[in-house]
């Protein structure tokens, strides 16, 4: 039987140790320390014990750190669960702690490496404008100059004689599976090399015959928006922006981004069926597994990257427009009203040791989804009222809580992020504050929190 994840006795040896580490800060009154426990990783507010002199950290130079959040992985993956936040205050009992486990909300995404909750999601389903996109049509767009069937098969017959090819009816089964059909490079590469992993030996390596890892065709998948997975604090913070001058549209994805391999650190390698203006149908472009939005160019076509050899695409030439995100702060845009214009975007507001700022420069642009403000940049949240475009708003809890009594947070916010410090601020009062911007949006409260009693 796996530890029980509501059961005192699974957090014990991690509480002892938390004690132990932060024994003064559990002493005060209000004093608290948070984490959270997934089973892909952790947050403990534990210090690192660095290895011996003259060699690497080693699992054993924090064993106890390691056995203690292994138990709480343990009773984690026997119910299924994927994560829990923690918050540790000082009990009223002699010696004692009070342990708050807070688990997932229907009503928020995940917080990052954080006990205090993530995103607010006030409105069913909804998605940050970036990955709401769709391509732009490109009516003059046609396939590559370079782009050869028939010199692609001959190519990849004379590296590979003995390859095999996928039959028709697996290819037919693999466009229904997609819901559309392989373009015609794509097609004749998977007809003469299925791909499939027991079809390689070690006298073959992929990169040499193709120029990245070939999936199975039964691996190739459609790279549209939801297949990246972003995050709405990041995903509001990005704004897609195609210029005549891109061979690939920079968007989150795609319904004609048709990917068939891997550069083997991640990065996909895709077919584009929706390019750019500058762009050519069946183009190579490569994926990149740590951004949240856009694409590069490899190729003008599968056979120029197979046959050809090219891999590094063609530069974009650099053209200055206005952002549509801005970042005004001590060492980025000097001032809000220097970030204003009709196309703007997102305004993220950081660290800035001047006066607090005004936004009626911003008041009435058209496309403002997006506002975020480091705590005490703004002469007066109130004003956020006027920014009658927003989708997402982050603010610290201070200016939260003027916008709350003061009647004034926006009406047609679809996600909102509280941006609380991650020790000093008690995520069980973020979650007071939370609860009472989703009560505002009818959205289900954070509920999920379990307190126990334990002795350290």
């Amino acid at each position: 039987m796996p530890p029980s994840l509501h059961d005192v006795s699974t957090w014990q040896p991690l509480l002892r140790l938390l004690h132990a580490a932060h024994a003064d800060t559990l002493s005060e009154p209000g004093g608290h320390v948070a984490g959270q426990i997934s089973p892909r990783g952790w947050s403990v507010p534990l210090p690192h014990r660095p290895p011996q002199p003259g060699r690497a950290s080693l699992v054993s130079d924090n064993q106890e750190q390691f056995d203690a959040v292994g138990l709480i992985v343990e009773a984690l993956e026997g119910n299924g669960s994927g994560g829990v936040s923690f918050v540790v205050e000082a009990s009223s009992t002699a010696g004692g702690v009070r342990l708050h486990l807070i688990e997932p909300s229907s009503s928020t995404e995940p917080g990052i490496a954080t006990a205090h909750p993530g995103t607010l999601l006030l409105a069913d389903g909804a998605l940050p404008e970036p990955v709401r996109r769709l391509p732009d049509p490109v009516p003059g767009a046609v396939p590559a100059a370079s782009a050869d069937v028939d010199l692609l098969r001959s190519t990849l017959r004379e590296r590979l004689p003995d390859a095999v090819g996928a039959s028709e009816e697996e290819i037919a089964a693999a466009e229904a599976r997609l819901g559309v059909p392989l373009p015609p490079e794509l097609s004749a590469l998977y007809q003469l090399i299925r791909g499939r992993y027991e079809d390689w030996d070690d006298l073959w390596d992929p990169y040499d015959t193709i120029g990245c890892e070939l999936f199975p065709l039964g691996e190739v998948y459609v790279a549209d928006a939801a297949s990246r997975q972003v995050l709405w604090r990041f995903g509001a913070m990005e704004a897609v922006e195609t210029g005549p001058e891109h061979a690939v549209q920079q968007l989150v994805g795609s319904p004609g981004w048709i990917v068939f391999g891997d550069n083997g650190g991640g990065d996909r390698i895709a077919v584009d069926l929706t390019p750019g203006p500058d762009g050519h149908v069946g183009q190579v472009i490569i994926i990149g597994h740590e951004g949240n939005i856009g694409a590069g160019l490899v190729a003008d076509s599968l056979t120029d990257m197979v046959v050809h050899r090219h891999f590094d695409g063609r530069p974009v030439p650099r053209v200055e427009r206005p952002p549509l995100v801005a970042h005004v702060n001590r060492v980025s845009l000097p001032g809000i009203e220097v970030a204003a214009h009709p196309g703007l975007e997102v305004l993220s507001i950081g660290v800035w040791e001047k006066e607090p700022l005004s936004l009626a420069p911003v008041f009435r642009l058209p496309r403002l989804r997006t506002l975020c403000a480091y705590a005490g940049t703004l002469a007066d949240p109130c004003e956020i009222s006027r920014l009658t475009h927003l989708e997402y708003l982050e603010l610290a809890p201070a200016e939260w809580r003027l916008l709350l009594d003061a009647g004034a947070v926006p009406t047609g916010l679809l996600a909102a992020g509280i941006a609380a410090h991650q020790q000093r601020d008690n995520p069980l009062r973020t979650i007071a504050l939370a609860n009472e911007i989703l009560a505002l949006y009818g959205r289900p409260p954070i509920t999920g929190i379990t307190v126990l009693e334990a002795t350290v």
